[in-house]
């Protein structure tokens, strides 16, 4: 039965994920408004839509319209509290996230990940190891292509999907059959007004799993247990810091899976992906298909075949003994922390955006130690220079372009060029994906020979 068929349905948010819930409420048959901040003229395919059938709510959210609804479905850039959601919720009108209308149309299992760092590569393994597995995978949410996209097919296997806490926000009676959490650092205190806040809405994640579902948790991060504290899940831990009787651990030389008196060694130095952290995203990816019957060598073979995704420290171009670094997916103080980890002393760090509401104190010890040049850009500039300025040679850029000027000049043979803004994209650019292509394109650009400052 089609629950939507014949309803009115307004789609808040015109954005990627608000476009694919169009397609999906068009396919069953509602009376559909589409509602956005923004003026027509501003709309991804307004005039598409409108031939379509799909009436524009355009210039911000008509509150007599969300209010008449059957459904609202917002997009999760979109928040819960925006006075005309808060009138239609007050008035008993189900408002439902993407990712809650996809889970009540599909039936395959699904895994879920979240986190503030980490998601979009332990989300990427496991969708390769399930579909090296031999199984129809789908692969989305945050990352990619939203998971409503999947209901235009069936067959799945299994769905794998990244969500961030935006989305987690608008979910209801969302059950994963495996909930990843792995871990929790201060992010997006521009949306929330504290970490509990934050907290909270990652911990939505594990809300309706059951005894016969998994929380994989990282054992190490207290926040992350706190937020699982009260889950119902059977819990599975892996621990980067030590091995474990049960679960996922690591010591310094092999992943090391016990489960059930049975036990799988797995070399990190076999790994292309480098780094602590990536060590703690392997071991998270492995375990839903290690759980779910796949041989430990088949998983661990997709894990060794993955070199990482773009945008994030990706080796742009060596230019003059200087090495330049394409981070731009670190929107966080805790990502651009792991970044700068694994670089030596000189660094040129181009960082700024968007501001989040963070706090950028955690990067003072490695700015000190290892980053010779700090280049600000973006709105958060004088905020990130009040902080760190003072413990290293700071100076700010109109833009991008001056940005790459600047370290061009200033980065020495042996030293390396890192973009980890450590804050969105949205002040400037489309998002991260845009601003680190931008970045990579000047860089590509730069004459070779130039004389250098020292």
């Amino acid at each position: 039965m089609n629950p939507y068929a014949g309803k009115d349905v307004v789609i808040v948010g015109a954005g990627r994920t608000g476009l694919a819930l169009v397609g999906y409420f068009l396919r069953q048959g509602a009376r559909l408004t589409l509602s956005d901040r923004r003026e027509r003229e501003r709309i991804p395919q307004a005039e598409t839509l409108l031939q379509a059938g799909v009436r524009l709510d355009c210039g911000g959210h008509s509150e007599s319209l969300l209010c008449a609804a059957d459904l609202v479905a917002v997009s999760p850039g979109v928040p819960l509290d925006q006075p005309a959601l808060a009138a239609a919720a007050r008035r008993g009108v189900p408002i439902l996230g993407e990712i809650e209308i996809a889970w009540r149309a599909l039936h395959a299992p699904l895994v879920a990940i979240t986190g503030t760092n980490g998601k979009s590569t332990t989300t990427t393994l496991i969708g390769d190891i399930f579909q090296a597995w031999g199984k129809k995978t789908f692969v989305g949410g945050n990352l990619g292509q939203p998971l409503i996209d999947a209901t235009r097919e069936g067959g799945w296997d299994w769905l794998v999907a990244e969500l961030s806490s935006f989305q987690l926000e608008a979910v209801v009676d969302f059950r994963p059959r495996f909930a990843l959490l792995l871990n929790i650092t201060e992010d997006h205190l521009d949306r929330y007004p504290d970490m509990d806040g934050y907290l909270e809405a990652k911990a939505r994640i594990f809300a309706r799993q059951q005894h016969d579902d998994i929380a994989v948790l990282n054992r190490e991060d207290p926040l992350v247990l706190r937020a699982a504290a009260e889950c119902r899940a059977r819990k599975v831990f892996f621990s980067s810091a030590e091995l474990l009787d049960e679960g996922m651990g690591f010591d310094g030389e092999f992943l090391v899976w016990r489960m059930n008196g049975r036990e799988e060694r797995f070399a990190a130095a076999e790994l292309q992906l480098r780094g602590l952290h990536n060590i703690e995203n392997a071991m998270a990816a492995l375990i839903p298909a290690l759980l779910s019957g796949c041989p430990a060598e088949l998983a661990w073979q997709a894990v060794c075949a993955f070199g990482g995704l773009p945008h994030r420290m990706v080796p742009v171009r060596r230019l003059d003994g200087v090495i330049w670094y394409n981070d731009s997916k670190a929107t966080n103080v805790g990502s651009v922390v792991k970044s700068l980890a694994g670089l030596a002393h000189p660094v040129t760090l181009i960082a700024g955006g968007k501001d989040k509401g963070g706090d950028y104190a955690p990067l003072a010890p490695l700015v000190r130690e290892r980053v010779a040049h700090l280049i600000l850009i973006g709105e958060a500039a004088a905020r990130i220079e009040a902080c760190l300025g003072a413990l290293t040679h700071c100076l700010r850029a109109r833009d991008m372009a001056e940005a790459v000027r600047l370290a061009h000049q200033l980065t020495p043979a042996g030293g390396a060029v890192l973009l980890s803004p450590a804050c969105s994209s949205y002040d400037m650019f489309r998002d991260y994906e845009e601003r680190g292509d931008i970045f990579a394109d000047l860089v590509n650009a730069l004459p070779e020979g130039e004389s250098k400052a020292v």
